[in-house]
């Protein structure tokens, strides 16, 4: 995801933290992509580098998204050109200066999409009124975006982050517009999955990103190429490591074969069950054979 990428051309710009590009970020990502087909310009974005944002509007976060994700799912749905600058490259700018910096400067913004709560400028300082304004001095017009509502309530990254820590993988989907996913390079584990024929794959959590609740889920796992259910568990993996490190262990389906290196993207289906402690690691294997069993009816289901 561009840092600094200026644009050579006119631009059509979404702005926003697009932090896990859910069903609202894509209505306002969507009407940029559509207008700049409409007027010949380029569909772009402006947001921020996902760990660089510790903070918004004084809460606390943890991102759901890697950049990389985000670049990806931003590619979907059209948008050719992003501008994602740490936070602290823009958070002293006041309105007028991020107007004419990013908008006019980096991103040549004729048209810009945000949504009608969207601030910007140092301390948040600013919001759509005071860029409509920015924008007839600086020849950019702005179109605010209507959220997207579920349930009666608007949907927002931090409405899917709680979900995701209560184990509630299906209803973070339905805001996502997609099920949650987790995407990083297979990684070498203890290999006890080789030793009792169990393929597994093992990810990390990028620092800072948010982890779901601990637990094992039905999930399925996507390759360039191929794709399997799986039964994913996130946490510490108290039985085999006293390490207290957090990630994800992936086991897979009707698969053998070596896909260390190489990345993998595992969507979260259902939650199973809690993370727990065995006495050993024969009663550990008992048990992820009884959750392949539960995924399988779990699947069938679904089908």
């Amino acid at each position: 995801m561009a840092g600094r990428a200026t644009l050579s051309h006119s631009g059509a710009a979404a702005l926003g933290v697009f932090d896990g590009v859910h069903k609202g970020h894509r209505k306002v990502l969507d009407a940029a992509v559509k207008c700049a087909k409409e007027c010949g310009l380029i569909p772009c974005a402006f947001t921020f580098a996902a760990a660089s944002m510790p903070v918004k509007q004084g809460n606390v976060l943890t991102y759901l998204y890697t950049d990389a994700q985000k670049r990806r799912l931003m590619a979907q749905c059209g948008i050719e050109a992003v501008y994602a600058p740490p936070f602290s490259a823009v958070q002293a700018l006041d309105g007028e200066a991020f107007c004419r910096q990013v908008l006019v400067e980096q991103l040549h913004a004729v048209h810009v999409f945000c949504g009608k709560d969207f601030r910007f400028g140092v301390g948040a300082g600013w919001g759509v009124d005071d860029l409509c304004a920015f924008g007839a001095s600086m020849g950019f017009q702005v179109h605010p975006v209507e959220p997207v509502l579920c349930g009666g309530s608007k949907i927002s990254s931090t409405m899917i982050r709680r979900l995701l820590q209560a184990g509630k993988p299906e209803e973070a989907a339905q805001l996502l517009g997609a099920p949650y996913q987790l995407c990083s390079l297979v990684e070498h584990g203890a290999a006890l999955g080789r030793t009792k024929a169990v393929p597994t794959i093992n990810m990390s959590f990028a620092e800072g990103q948010l982890v779901p609740k601990y637990g094992v889920y039905v999930s399925r796992t996507h390759m360039a190429e191929f794709s399997w259910f799986s039964v994913t568990n996130i946490g510490v993996k108290p039985t085999v490591s006293d390490r207290g490190q957090t990630g994800a262990e992936t086991f897979l389906l009707d698969f053998s074969g070596d896909l260390y290196g190489r990345e993998c993207r595992v969507e979260l289906l259902e939650f199973l069950r809690p993370e727990k402690c065995f006495p050993d690691v024969d009663s550990l294997y008992r048990q992820i054979a009884k959750d392949q069993a539960e995924c399988r009816r779990r699947i069938w289901m679904l089908k």
